[in-house]
């Protein structure tokens, strides 16, 4: 029986387009001035990290943006970008210059998950903190109240292996086969199989990612079927 599912959020909750036009696109326009404003504070880790991955020992705030905004328009899932990009767009959602965007099925399906008594994770390449805010500024009213809790590169590993979907499991407390990933992503879908969880790919028109055996694909959340 399953008691917890566990979500993607671009191209599953959410179309990518919203994401990476409105999240990437503040991002990368912000990127280079708000490194230079918090040397000596919330920069200096992303700094570090930067220099450290790109093995560029020497690099200042301005060559790291640079090597941030390539990581950025190739779609790299880095964990100081994802650091920086979780900062930035705070100001954006608590402005109201950005806003959590979800396929219209996704707010009345978490609902009834949650009032059937269901706990609720997100698990995405973006950061924790991005996901809070994707939520809690979701538009229209606020996801945030429905969900348990969230995984991120950081938090529980890369998203096609399935050591990440074990640390997860053993993070919530919850035996693997009572949890169900929903992703549009096949690889991702292979490897929380292969750590013992019931998957179902997410297959939205207009999204990136075509369905692939052996997977069961549903393109809306209306037709999880839970029992």
């Amino acid at each position: 029986m399953i008691t917890t599912i566990v979500l993607d959020i671009e191209g599953t909750t959410s179309p990518t387009d919203s994401v990476r036009d409105d999240l990437y696109g503040y991002t990368r326009e912000r990127l280079p001035d708000w490194l230079a404003d918090n040397v000596g504070g919330a920069a200096d880790p992303i700094i570090a990290a930067t220099r450290k991955s790109a093995d560029r020992p020497d690099a200042g705030p301005a060559e790291v943006a640079e090597i941030l905004i390539g990581w950025l328009n190739s779609d790299v899932k880095a964990e100081p970008l994802k650091a920086a990009q979780g900062s930035i767009c705070a100001e954006g959602f608590r402005s109201g210059a950005l806003h959590g965007e979800f396929f219209p099925d996704v707010p009345p399906a978490l609902r009834e998950w949650r009032a059937r008594g269901l706990e609720l994770y997100i698990y995405s390449s973006g950061s924790v903190r991005n996901q809070k805010d994707w939520f809690e500024f979701a538009r229209g009213d606020s996801l945030a109240p429905l969900i348990s809790g969230h995984f991120d590169l950081s938090s529980a590993g890369p998203k096609r292996e399935a050591s990440s979907y074990e640390k997860i499991a053993g993070a919530i407390g919850v035996p693997a086969h009572r949890i169900l990933f929903l992703s549009d992503h096949p690889d991702e879908l292979d490897a929380a199989v292969a750590a013992g969880w019931s998957v179902r790919g997410v297959a939205r028109p207009g999204e990136p990612h075509a369905p692939r055996p052996p997977h069961r694909w549903i393109s809306d959340f209306g037709d999880v079927d839970l029992d």
